[in-house]
């Protein structure tokens, strides 16, 4: 019996990506490229830097490489964790001073990354802080994917992977798509370029920035011939969501306003996706999706698509801010992994054995139908 294909998608959000790496670290473990076809991987951000290794760790083991996939996915977490003493203090520090500016307590200074100033602070972090790894994300790329031997280990049924930046001259988005042997060491810092605290990153004369402005992650590309080149369009799309869809009471301080405003644009991209794909399930349900459509915008939807997702727990939610998305320190990123691997763990429990063929009605969890996005 053929496998059911399934894309996961991996949302964007700083060092929350720990909830991303936890969740692909538990559905590896558990064996979900054994159980089922994995056809492609997405992501943006921190998103995509954990997929992209979660991506190569497939590569390798379709060679015969026995390393767990999981195994990949927490090293370069670890190594994104405050270790050291002196690391602790920095991250603490930035983080703490950044919470006292957000309530008020400490004036905003603006600084461009790109400026003197901005430089010349860096490299005096780096200076005292003896690891790379933990202050320069090129160092960190390159010492988990080696993309050298990237283009020899893809095959024409290997799992796509694709990844959202935002052209900042053009104002569009950008899919880089390993299809398209665009998967290279800058279109994964372009992805993960958080303007106020990376430059713009320049791939074939284009400027991108984080994809948090494009697509969070990306979904349709999924389904889409130019991206997914010959590779069979997956049946079901999982998506491992960081930023919080519902908000209790309306925010009324600086701080939580700000939070707030963070959780709307990391979702923006994805609300719309999920319309779009919602939309296609229905026309394909009345028999409404002619090839022609199909042709125009490279779709091969022959049968509707169900989205899932896997989401933070509550508790951990509410606790956290948005100078969370930027701390790195060791307990803090190990309740979000420990998160991750529990909900990743309840997902797979609920799902089971999915049935063969998609169930009538809207497809989409979250989506009514006909309707918009509906809370939570």
């Amino acid at each position: 019996m053929a496998r059911k294909r399934i894309a996961i998608a991996c949302q964007g959000g700083g060092s929350q990506c720990a909830f991303v790496a936890g969740a692909l670290k538990r559905l590896f473990d558990r064996g979900v490229d054994e159980r089922f076809e994995i056809v492609g991987l997405s992501g943006t951000s921190g998103g995509a830097l954990t997929a992209a290794v979660a991506w190569r760790g497939l590569l390798e083991r379709a060679r015969g490489d026995g390393t767990p996939v999981g195994d990949r996915i927490v090293a370069i977490w670890k190594d994104l964790t405050a270790q050291t003493p002196s690391e602790m203090v920095l991250d603490k520090f930035c983080i703490d001073t950044l919470r006292l500016v957000e309530h008020g307590l400490l004036p905003s200074v603006a600084m461009s990354p790109s400026s003197m100033q901005f430089q010349f602070w860096s490299r005096a972090t780096a200076a005292m802080i003896a690891r790379p790894e933990f202050t320069d994300l090129r160092k960190l790329l390159l010492k988990h994917i080696d993309f050298e031997a990237l283009p020899g280990l893809i095959q024409p049924q290997s799992p796509v992977l694709l990844v959202g930046a935002g052209d900042v001259l053009q104002g569009n988005f950008k899919i880089f798509s390993s299809a398209n042997g665009e998967l290279t060491f800058d279109a994964l810092l372009a992805s993960a370029a958080i303007p106020n605290l990376f430059p713009a990153v320049w791939v074939a004369g284009h400027a991108y920035w984080d994809g948090i402005f494009a697509s969070n992650p990306p979904i349709i590309a999924l389904m889409q011939r130019p991206s997914m080149g010959v590779r069979a369009r997956p049946e079901e799309i999982w998506i491992v969501q960081v930023n919080r869809s519902h908000h209790e009471t309306v925010p009324d301080v600086p701080s939580d306003i700000t939070d707030r405003r963070n959780h709307l644009a990391g979702n923006l991209s994805l609300q719309h996706e999920l319309q779009i794909i919602d939309m296609w399930n229905v026309l394909i349900q009345e028999g409404a999706l002619t090839d022609h459509f199909r042709a125009r915008f490279g779709l091969e939807m022959r049968e509707p698509i169900a989205v899932r997702f896997i989401r933070m727990s509550e508790g951990l939610q509410k606790g956290l801010d948005y100078p969370s998305k930027l701390s790195r320190q060791p307990r803090h990123i190990d309740k979000l992994i420990a998160d991750g691997e529990t909900q990743a763990d309840i997902f797979l429990d609920e799902i089971g054995h999915p049935p063969a063929t998609a169930p009538e009605g809207s497809l989409v969890e979250g989506i009514e139908q006909h309707g918009p996005m509906a809370p939570g």
